[in-house]
């Protein structure tokens, strides 16, 4: 499956983006479609992830409380809506897909889409 994030842009401390993940083709079983970040100088860290059959959503304690991961069935695409942004959100978001146990590990996944970029001015 190729991916396609879009959805970043420029946004004042406080704001609200919705990000894009869209699947060319289907996934498939209970795969995880997963987003991370990374920002520059630093590793890339896993976001929020969910489980496309099952919908069990993951948010890394970053964002817990201020981002809602969901899934479109008849577009194919997973949606990442963050709120009440940061400087610290600042970074550029990958989102990826796998059938890995652990969504928080790159190595979970298999598919990534190119980024997106998500800049937060204070």
């Amino acid at each position: 499956v190729q991916l396609q994030a879009s959805g970043g842009g420029l946004v004042q401390a406080g704001g609200s983006l919705r990000l894009s993940c869209a699947a060319s083709g289907r996934f498939v079983g209970d795969q995880v479609v997963g987003w991370f970040r990374q920002s520059l100088g630093n590793e890339r860290e896993s976001v929020a992830a969910i489980r496309w059959m099952s919908r069990s959503p993951f948010y890394a304690d970053s964002v817990k409380g201020r981002s809602t991961i969901s899934v479109d069935n008849a577009k194919n695409t997973v949606y990442l809506q963050m709120f009440n942004l940061k400087p610290e959100d600042t970074a550029v978001y990958h989102c990826a897909a796998g059938s890995g146990d652990t969504v928080v590990y790159r190595e979970s996944y298999t598919s990534w889409g190119r980024g997106t970029q998500v800049t937060v001015s204070s």
